[in-house]
C-alpha cells in the first residue's frame, strides 16, 4: 500500500533553517512527481513546491521562491523541502504528496512552527 511518512519539523526560529524529509513506499517513486504542501490552522491546503521525475523541472509558490528548494533521491525514495530565512507565515502542517500539486495522496504531516 502506499506510504509517504514524513520527518523534520519542529519549532525554529525566525530566519532558522529546517529540511523536511518524506520517505515514500508502495508506489513506482522514480515514476511520479511528488510535491510539498502545508495546511496553516483555519486555512485551506496551499501548494508550496513539486518536482518532476527529472530533478531539473522544479516548481515554487511565489511566497517561498529562494528560500526553499526542492529535491529527491530516487535510490532512497525520498523527497526533501530545505527551508531557509523562515518566517512565521511558513507555520503549517507540512505534507508531501504524490503527483504535481495538491490532490494526490498525502502522508501524515510534520508540523513546522517558526517562531521567537
Amino acid at each position: 500500500q502506499v506510504q509517504l511518512v514524513e520527518s523534520g519539523g519542529e519549532l525554529v526560529q525566525p530566519g532558522g533553517s529546517l529540511k523536511l524529509s518524506c520517505v515514500a513506499s508502495g508506489f513506482d517513486f522514480r515514476s511520479n512527481a511528488m510535491s510539498w504542501v502545508r495546511q496553516a490552522p483555519g486555512k485551506r491546503f496551499e501548494w508550496v513546491s513539486s518536482i518532476g521525475v527529472y530533478e531539473s523541472d522544479t516548481g515554487y509558490v511565489n511566497s517561498v521562491k529562494g528560500r526553499f528548494t526542492i529535491s529527491r533521491d530516487n535510490t532512497k525514495n525520498t523527497v526533501y523541502l530545505e527551508m531557509k530565512s523562515l518566517k512565521s507565515e511558513d507555520t503549517a502542517v507540512y505534507y508531501c504528496a504524490i503527483g504535481w500539486g495538491v490532490a494526490g495522496t498525502r502522508g501524515q504531516g510534520t508540523q513546522v512552527t517558526v517562531s521567537s
